[in-house]
């Protein structure tokens, strides 16, 4: 299996820095293949240049995928960087969220016919995020001991203590296979022909809000349940501010349009971006 990390940025290239740090510290499993795609929602220079550096020096193969700014287009540019992507198991990934050394080898540990995967998140704080983007070494963390990580969330710079704890879980991660509430495309992991199946995100979803629900809700129609990632998979998301959310009344409306009604492709999705 060849797995496709697709991350999503626009303009923060401090944080998408600190996130290919991370992608760059994994212990990948000698039997998996593994690449990188960027996917640029219109970033300026700043980001292409930090992309191109790392490029020099990547444990896998790195590619920047951009398209232009027109406002908030995650679902398209994901489409796009799908559309470019050569792997059999697709991870959705956002620019601001840091994984674990084991992130790719718990993914394809996860991964099941049938089923996608939804990852969860440890949330840093403004204060604590602040630090960590002006140190040189703050990838450090992923080094961090269990009383380490206890004494952060004791001092509030973290909301989980247990990023570092590893559970089988077995038939509880599927325990929730249909609450499609839980899924969020900053750490979701998908099987390619079913992401095609559906054709990826809908795209009429514009600006911030509701996208990732609809991919969900779409993909349980298609008959792929959801296996829960937690204590195997977690990401650190790094505190940002709200993003602007003028259009997500809008695209609620659209997601209850979709739970009312059968459709199971996107009318403008994945497909769009082969030619």
């Amino acid at each position: 299996m060849k797995i496709s990390i697709i991350v999503t940025t626009y303009n923060r290239p401090a944080a998408l820095n600190l996130v290919l740090a991370g992608l760059a510290k994994q212990a990948i499993n000698p039997n998996t293949e593994w690449e990188v795609l960027i996917a640029d929602d219109g970033s300026k220079k700043e980001t292409s240049d930090l992309i191109t550096a790392w490029q020099n020096n990547f444990p896998c193969h790195l590619v920047h995928v951009w398209h232009e700014d027109i406002g908030f287009r995650a679902g398209a540019i994901r489409n796009r960087a799908a559309a470019q992507s050569t792997g059999d198991y697709l991870v959705f990934l956002d620019g601001d969220c840091v994984t674990m050394p084991d992130f790719v080898n718990q993914h394809a540990s996860l991964a099941e016919s049938g089923w996608y995967i939804a990852g969860n998140r440890v949330l840093l704080s403004e204060s604590f995020t602040h630090t960590l983007l002006s140190e040189n070494d703050a990838i450090q963390i992923m080094d961090w001991s269990v009383w380490q990580w206890m004494a952060a969330k004791l001092q509030k710079k973290t909301n989980r203590a247990l990023p570092w704890l590893r559970l089988k879980l077995s038939i509880m991660r599927k325990k929730r296979h249909s609450r499609w509430e839980v899924v969020k495309s900053c750490n979701l992991g998908v099987w390619k022909s079913d992401f095609v199946a559906i054709n990826g995100f809908d795209e009429d979803f514009s600006g911030w809000g509701h996208e990732d629900s609809d991919f969900a809700v779409r993909l349980l129609r298609l008959g792929i349940s959801i296996k829960d990632g937690r204590y195997a998979v977690p990401v650190l998301h790094l505190w940002h501010q709200e993003n602007d959310r003028s259009k997500q009344a809008e695209n609620w409306q659209k997601l209850e349009a979709t739970l009312r009604s059968h459709h199971i492709a996107a009318k403008i999705g994945y497909k769009s971006h082969l030619s």
